[in-house]
Order: C-alpha cells, then structure tokens, then sequence
C-alpha cells in the first residue's frame, strides 16, 4: 500500500516510524509547511508521550509542502493525515473525494455533521476512513477489553477512567477552541471512546469542570448514566504546569473482580473477587505499529477494520460535545 503521510510532528514523525515495521507499507509521499521536518530533522517536535525524536529517513518519498499537494499525487493510494484538528475534516473528505484511503488522527472532527460528511464521503468513494484511536491497540486495553467483553469476570458495575497532562505548549493552535475542542476532544477522547466501545451509548451525560484555555487549564469530570445502572466516570485534561507529567488509568468493576491500570505505576492487574490479585500477561506489540497494520489491511481489503469502525469515532465525538456542553451550562443532564 503506498502511503502518504500528511504532518510531520510529534505524531508524523511517530508513524512514519512505526510504519517501517508494518508489512506491505510503502511510504512514497510526507507532507510538511515546516522545511526543516522534510529533512527528517525532528528536534523540535514535542508530544506527551516518550517515543524516539530520532531523525527521520524519508528515503525516495516525495516531498510537499502542504497536504493538498500531497492528497493529488496520484502515486498515493492512502492519506495518513496527522494535522491540526480543525484540518481533519476538510482534508479527510479531499482526500477521499480524489479516491484516496483515509487514516485520519483523533478526534475524528470536532462537529458532528462533519464526522456524517466523512463517513457519506467514506461510502460514496468506496474508499477506506479510519481514525487513529490508538487506546484501541494499546496492549493493556485491548487486554481489558478481552476480560470484559468474553463476559468471564461476569457484568460492570462501574468504570472510571482518567487521563491528565500539561497544556500542550508546542502549537499555539492547541488553546484555540474553535481548532482543537480543548483538552476534551485532544486528551479524553481517548477514553471516551473507549468507553462507548466497551459499553454503548449511555442514556445522559453531565458534567463539571473549568475552562481556562489562555493560562492551558481544561478539566473536566463526567458522568455517563446507562440504563443498567452502570456508574462510569471520565476524567481529566490540562493541568496548567508545562512540567505536569502525563499519565492515564482505569479501573473496571465487574461482579468476579476488578481490572486496574495505571501508566506510571501499576500495570494491568485483577483483583478477583475471591483470590489473590494477578498481573495479566500482555501482547508485547506495539500499539501505533498495531493500528497502522490494521490500516494497511483494511485498504487492502476495503472494509475498515472492525477494531476501529468510523461509526464508532464519530459517536466519540458526538459524546465529547455533550460533556462539553453540560459542562458550559454547570453540569445540567443532557438525556440522549
């Protein structure tokens, strides 16, 4: 599959690397507005998590100094776009439209009706749309999700997830809310849609918190209410201090036991109902490398992959704009 990748940050830079493990990837185009990052040059890339800022080598690909140019090479066959937020619709549905497959970074969009427009644009093309939630890879995920799912530890009960780091400082769009949603739709989205993956669509939403985008403060505490009576809570965001460090965690409560995961200092553990506390085995895969090779064979095989469907994204982005908005009216329930 010849692919080009549009965006040469933190994230580009992330795949493209990632991409050198994936069979049958070919990287034949970068997109970047920035001269120095289409040298491979990525000393002033900066992201949350801590993955190699080694120099890239673009070997033959053709370079471009924007994702237009790049979305009409006809050598392309599929767009990996890792641009600013407010760029992934108008640029998925380009890309689309001239016949491409799509990869698009999370979030999806940050309006509903652009995420419909993607998905119709996805169908019309007969052309692959996936958008990278990577949480969906990530080994200790995909694990709980297995545990959950099989039905083995019996119902939830509750869940809570949470997720927190500084105010990105690298681009000045980031605070910006108008460009990227905030903390909501760049940092908890992830569990956001994780949850809606492992629990459907909940019934009401409410939510607190504080906005203060300017000084890199975006916090927020929901609640998702299901029919059930499952009590799921999503929190977290920016917290101020270039210095606060990044980390995420959940906790599953089921009727045989509970899976609890920290990223700093607690990998994926249950602690049954009855029984000593078990350290569970983990796929040693790496989770960008997982989600691009699920990208490729979808292209290959026209169908996006089931462990990631557009549908579901774009659910995700309909939920962040209902926490957002019950937050802006100080918690008031939003039923769905």
């Amino acid at each position: 599959m010849r692919i080009g990748v549009a965006g040469l940050g933190f994230m580009g830079g992330t795949h493209l690397q990632a991409y050198q493990k994936v069979a049958r990837a070919e990287i034949v185009a970068v997109a970047s507005s920035d001269a120095r990052k289409l040298t491979g040059d990525r000393s002033t890339s900066q992201g949350n998590l801590e993955r190699s800022a080694e120099a890239l080598d673009l070997g033959e690909a053709a370079l471009y100094r924007s994702a237009e140019e790049l979305i009409a090479d006809p050598n392309v066959e599929a767009v990996d776009l890792c641009v600013p937020s407010y760029r992934h619709a108008p640029l998925a549905l380009a890309a689309l439209r001239a016949g491409k497959h799509v990869l698009v970074e999370k979030p999806m969009a940050l309006s509903a009706s652009d995420c419909d427009a993607m998905i119709a644009a996805s169908q019309e093309s007969n052309r692959v749309l996936m958008v990278a939630q990577v949480l969906r890879f990530w080994p200790d995920y995909v694990e709980a999700r297995r545990r959950v799912l099989s039905g083995e530890l019996g119902a939830v009960k509750a869940a809570f997830f949470r997720r927190k780091c500084a105010a990105p400082a690298w681009s000045p769009w980031m605070r910006d809310r108008a460009k990227s949603g905030g903390g909501i739709f760049d940092l908890l989205i992830h569990d956001v849609d994780f949850s809606l993956h492992l629990l459907g669509k909940p019934k009401a939403v409410t939510a607190v918190g504080v906005e203060d985008l300017a000084n890199g403060l975006d916090v927020v505490d929901a609640r998702f209410e299901y029919e059930s009576g499952i009590a799921v809570s999503i929190s977290g965001g920016w917290h101020l201090p270039s210095e606060y460090p990044f980390s995420m965690e959940f906790s599953i409560v089921l009727e045989g036991g509970t899976l609890d995961f920290h990223s700093a200092h607690k990998p994926l553990t249950l602690y049954r109902k009855d029984g000593p506390a078990e350290e569970l085995p983990l796929s040693k895969s790496d989770a960008f490398q997982s989600e691009l090779a699920a990208f490729v064979a979808a292209c290959e095989s026209g169908v996006a992959p089931k462990e990631c469907r557009p549908e579901e994204s774009a659910l995700a982005t309909r939920m962040a704009i209902t926490m957002r908005t019950s937050r802006d009216q100080g918690g008031l329930r939003l039923a769905l």
